[in-house]
């Protein structure tokens, strides 16, 4: 079985997160998705989460095509890599935090991944930071 990994902090749940989920299972047989610690998506996004973990994770388990979710590590981001051993890991086509350590810290730990950065779906319309300034507090699922 081909494990894929996906990280984010999927606040505001929108079809472009769909799409990613949808887009990555294509690479794999088994996705599995890393929901951001209130913590960690503090320091990456600078600002406090809509939602808290708990919730987001709960979200994200209710998508039909996520086969397992879970939350990072507040200690090491990189944990789950060792924990699960993803055979792809999959990045958003904007996302940046901890992608400049990701081929490091996979080697460094003996997983053996290829690394996709996915495309955007209608990103000027399907962005969580622009569905919160538009005043959309709840997650969007179609």
């Amino acid at each position: 079985m081909k494990k894929v990994m996906v990280f984010g902090t999927f606040d505001v749940l929108h079809p472009g997160h769909l799409f990613l989920f949808e887009q990555a299972k294509r690479h794999g047989d088994f996705l599995i998705v890393v929901v951001a610690h209130d913590k960690t998506a503090h320091k990456v996004k600078g600002h406090k989460t809509t939602f808290k973990e708990q919730k987001r994770l709960n979200a994200v388990l209710s998508v039909p095509v996520v086969n397992f979710a879970t939350l990072g590590h507040l200690d090491d981001v990189y944990k789950v890599l060792e924990e699960y051993c993803p055979e792809v890991v999959c990045l958003g086509y904007d996302q940046q935090a901890f992608t400049d350590r990701l081929e490091t810290e996979l080697k460094k730990r003996g997983v053996h991944a290829k690394i996709i950065r996915l495309p955007a779906f209608k990103p000027e319309k399907f962005k969580s930071s622009l569905l919160k300034n538009a005043g959309v507090v709840k997650p969007v699922l179609g």
